[in-house]
């Protein structure tokens, strides 16, 4: 599906010329029942327009796995900052799932190496840090270019991060699935409990009723 926003980065131009470095930042890893949660904040050069690659930039969630990987080094090598933050299953179990992913999109924003000046967020609901001005979008990772960026850039670290724990707890098949609640997984957890990756304050029916 092609979104002209997106390929334009129309909707960055409002904010552009009173505000320099405009911050687009996502999350991935909300719904999982292992690993942690992932932000990323990415900023455009100001008055940027997408070129090659770029052009088919989408919500990553839309795209395929290779595709994510060719637009993150894409993202990489044009956008004037990437920041990433992980926040792991334990300060997930700890804070709840919305408080952690609110702390890893702050810390991805403080992370970046300029400053934003303004901050568009997806979704609904946004707890900041920094005296930054800021605004949410619905579904922004579908609409905003700097939004669809970042998701990618957090679900494609996210992705690595996984296969990664795969190799140490082979079982469970992170490396498929990246810990969200697919039938082999919750398979895999009722034959083998939960391992330490799990997130213990998601409540699994399975494991439950045993």
């Amino acid at each position: 599906m092609t979104n002209t926003l997106l390929l334009t980065a129309e909707y960055e131009e409002k904010f552009w010329p009173e505000h320099p470095r405009v911050c687009g930042i996502d999350e991935a890893g909300r719904g999982p029942l292992a690993g942690p949660v992932v932000a990323a904040a990415v900023v455009f050069p100001r008055y940027f327009r997408p070129e090659g690659v770029l052009e088919k930039l989408n919500d990553s969630k839309a795209l395929s796995p290779e595709r994510r990987e060719e637009l993150a080094e894409a993202i990489r090598n044009t956008a004037e900052a990437v920041g990433i933050a992980v926040v792991d299953h334990l300060t997930i179990d700890r804070l709840n799932i919305f408080r952690a992913t609110m702390l890893a999109m702050n810390r991805a924003a403080e992370s970046l190496a300029v400053p934003p000046s303004f901050m568009l967020i997806d979704g609904n609901r946004f707890t900041p840090h920094l005296p930054v001005p800021w605004m949410t979008v619905v579904r922004g990772d579908a609409k905003v270019f700097s939004i669809a960026a970042a998701s990618v850039m957090a679900k494609t670290h996210r992705d690595r991060l996984m296969k990664a724990y795969a190799s140490q707890y082979p079982d469970y098949g992170f490396e498929r699935h990246f810990g969200y609640p697919t039938k082999q997984h919750i398979q895999a957890i009722v034959r083998h409990g939960r391992c330490p990756l799990h997130r213990r304050s998601f409540r699994l029916r399975e494991l439950d009723e045993k």
